[in-house]
């Protein structure tokens, strides 16, 4: 893939800053879509939003500087949203669940240590890189939906997200079709402002409220241990640690980037460690996110530097509950139809990423590529209560079941004899 700026290359001043407002409003995006699972009062649920935009911002800082140094966005996984929801609805106390999210962290630090790493990078073939690329965007489609078409919303609502998907994700297409240089960078924040002054000007902004800031609920206040729940997320960090060494392995080898053993377990232990503070802090941990391909893709901008502004931006918009307010405040739909146009540009670059590795040869090829995402969308939306609760949160998580089905796929079943 041709690129403007590769993984390590300094950008000027006007590149630097519209790169990094992309890459802020691509994490704060991020941010903003799981910090609903936050429990008490409305001032107790924007000092948690406060507390994730810390926690990522530091974290991203970290990966960027000293530990996969790729260009990443770190955002809370979505797969321990899976099991928080599950855990909160049996009614587990919050400490148990935080506690159970240190616990992970642990385990996945510790996977770091020894030779470990390497036995699991040698699994990731071009195909399996390719397919996992595919998955990121198949499996987010669900997420994508209910952005664009929120179920506590009204019609109109809806009738919004419609139309500024029908009318935003083809003037995205344009504008980065005929937008050059930096210029081209612009397309997404444009999008964002565009579509949050016509939703605002159709729909109220809701309240302010104060955040409910106290030293003491910067950490849970004990740590609690439910085996039940413990072993519901030590299967939510298989999958999260499949998600990670994905998201880092597929842009590692799309960038043809060097030293990626090393970046690999770097990456992977910051993420450890990031887990068991933000455990600690009673939120959900990190994870480094698949779609920074789709970004790179469209705008050929792979330098890592342009994300360290925007991880301290993150940071400082987390000591105003008044900016993470506005922040948070960003319409769903607006977000959904951005991610939208996002999926559709990593899926160009998985294509594109096929054809110059020469990954199809043959009917098994193709079928190693194509049955994984079929089964990664059936788990995807498979009917939540049918599998037992301690399994689910893996089986339901389409992305984790498809790295899993390519794997075996390539590795096994349809095995090159080469």
């Amino acid at each position: 893939m041709k690129l403007k700026y590769n993984v390590d290359d300094r950008l000027p001043m006007t590149a630097l800053t519209v790169y990094s407002l992309q890459w802020f409003i691509l994490a704060v995006a991020v941010v903003v879509t799981s910090v609903f699972v936050a429990q008490g009062t409305p001032g107790e649920k924007l000092f948690f939003a406060q507390k994730v935009f810390m926690a990522m911002g530091v974290t991203g800082l970290i990966q960027v500087i000293w530990g996969h140094r790729l260009p990443i966005v770190v955002g809370p996984a979505a797969v321990l949203l899976v099991g928080v929801l599950s855990a909160l609805s049996s009614n587990a106390h919050t400490s148990a669940i935080y506690s159970s999210i240190a616990i992970g962290g642990v385990i996945v630090t510790l996977l770091t240590f020894g030779g470990i790493m390497k036995h699991v990078q040698r699994l990731f073939t071009p195909r399996i890189v390719v397919v996992i690329l595919m998955l990121i965007a198949f499996t987010l489609t669900p997420v994508i939906k209910d952005l664009v078409f929120p179920k506590q919303a009204s019609h109109d609502e809806h009738i919004f997200g419609l139309i500024f998907a029908l009318i935003g994700c083809p003037m995205m297409v344009i504008l980065n079709r005929n937008l050059r240089g930096v210029a081209k960078s612009l397309v997404i924040p444009i999008a964002l402002v565009a579509g949050s002054v016509v939703y605002y000007a159709m729909f109220p902004l809701h309240e302010f409220t104060p955040s409910t800031v106290s030293l003491k609920g910067i950490f849970i206040n004990e740590f609690q241990l439910d085996w039940g729940i413990v072993v519901a997320f030590i299967i939510c960090y298989i999958a999260l640690l499949i998600n990670d060494i994905g998201s880092i392995e597929s842009l590692g080898k799309m960038l043809q980037t060097e030293d990626m053993p090393a970046r690999l377990k770097r990456g992977v232990r910051i993420t450890g460690i990031a887990n068991i503070v933000s455990g600690a802090m009673g939120i959900l941990g990190p994870v480094n996110y698949s779609m920074s391909p789709g970004i790179i893709a469209s705008t050929g901008c792979a330098s890592r530097y342009a994300l360290i502004p925007a991880t301290i931006l993150l940071m400082l918009c987390s000591l105003s509950d008044k900016v993470v307010w506005a922040l948070t405040a960003i319409p769903n739909p607006v977000i959904g139809v951005i991610l939208l146009f996002l999926m559709g540009t990593q899926l160009a670059a998985s294509f594109e990423m096929l054809h110059s590795t020469q990954s199809v040869r043959s009917f098994g090829d193709g079928l190693t590529i194509g049955l994984p995402l079929m089964i990664a969308m059936l788990f995807q939306l498979m009917p939540r209560g049918i599998m037992p609760q301690i399994i689910e949160p893996l089986l339901g998580n389409g992305f984790a079941m498809g790295v899993i089905t390519v794997i075996v796929m390539e590795h096994i079943i349809n095995r090159s004899k080469s």
